[in-house]
């Protein structure tokens, strides 16, 4: 029988696929894994297929120790995390779940840039604190956002839809920044499209990144490139922490440069720089983005049908090309 070892709890409409399909199920676990405790249960189980999550580190050490490992399906879009190296080197099949969270992620977005700009968090904190004596004209004043410039950083799936709610539903003007060209932005959005990132920023009132983690895009934006945004704009990220400089960040929000800042992800996550907790004009929520029913679901699904498509001799839907 295929045996699938699962590192961490999915949703049960993944399972349930998995059970129904036939495939043995083992550990699975309701907390993260060190990398040492997910070799010990390769070791002890020695599965056909793995499922993993964006924070199991997934190397070469991790891959060997189960000799008949022959796919790796993990519970995320992205897969920096895998060593895919590793992984033609071994033979070993890597899926993932893309496009099922776009919806979910781009909605996430638009609500952190509203609570940043509308300064939605302050102002929840400021009246249960007792603060609220009544209506004032300068009180917890916000921004604007019709006829704002956003900045697209990574106009894939999740930046062009966050452009296209941003644009129609609240007035934006729409530029983005990617290694190519963007059609359907150019006429659904009027997008204009900048080829330096550099020419890109100084245009920006709202910036909201949507890069993959990769050799290129670590740390691409470091207090240098954050300078060069407007004076007073909102800094959005729902993508990867490790774009990011997070000090860097902190110290251009501190010094006055930028109105707000919105996190849902960070550079050493689960840990996150002290200051952004003290400073009042940052939003931060847990690495949620992608946090609804429906897609969570959705993903433990994907995750399974790509298992029992290799397993019945056929290609996965989802394969990372190696």
């Amino acid at each position: 029988m295929v045996q699938v070892l699962i590192a961490r709890h999915i949703p049960e409409a993944g399972i349930e696929k998995l059970q129904n399909a036939g495939l043995e199920l083992v550990y699975i676990g309701d907390r993260q894994l060190s990398k040492k405790e997910l070799i010990e249960k390769l070791k002890e189980y020695n599965p056909d297929a793995l499922v993993c999550l964006l924070t199991d580190t997934i190397d070469k050490e991790v891959l060997s120790s189960a000799p008949n490992l022959k796919i790796c399906s993990t519970y995320s879009v992205g897969f920096g995390h895998i060593d895919l190296e590793a992984t033609k080197e071994l033979g070993i099949v890597v899926t993932h779940t893309p496009g099922v969270l776009t919806e979910t992620v781009a909605e996430h977005t638009a609500g952190l840039i509203c609570a940043a700009t509308q300064r939605i968090v302050e102002a929840d904190k400021f009246t249960r604190a007792g603060k609220y004596k009544g209506w004032e004209p300068e009180l917890l004043l916000g921004l604007d956002l019709k006829g704002k410039t956003l900045g697209v950083l990574g106009a894939g799936r999740i930046g062009t839809r966050v452009a296209e709610i941003m644009h129609h539903g609240f007035g934006m003007r729409i530029i983005y920044h990617d290694v190519a060209e963007n059609n359907y932005l150019h006429d659904t959005v009027d997008a204009d499209f900048y080829p330096e990132l550099e020419k890109m920023l100084p245009n920006v009132d709202v910036l909201t990144v949507h890069v993959p983690l990769m050799p290129s895009t670590k740390h691409l934006l470091d207090k240098n490139k954050l300078l060069m945004l407007k004076k007073g704009a909102v800094f959005v990220n729902t993508s990867r922490g490790k774009v990011v400089v997070e000090s860097d960040l902190v110290d251009v929000l501190e010094s006055g440069h930028l109105f707000a800042v919105a996190l849902d992800v960070y550079e050493f996550e689960p840990e996150i720089t002290k200051k952004l907790f003290e400073l009042p004009n940052t939003v931060l929520t847990p690495h949620i983005a992608s946090a609804s029913k429906e897609t969570r679901d959705k993903m433990a699904e994907m995750v399974a049908d790509n298992i029992i498509a290799f397993f019945n001799g056929e290609s996965p839907k989802n394969q990372v090309k190696l």
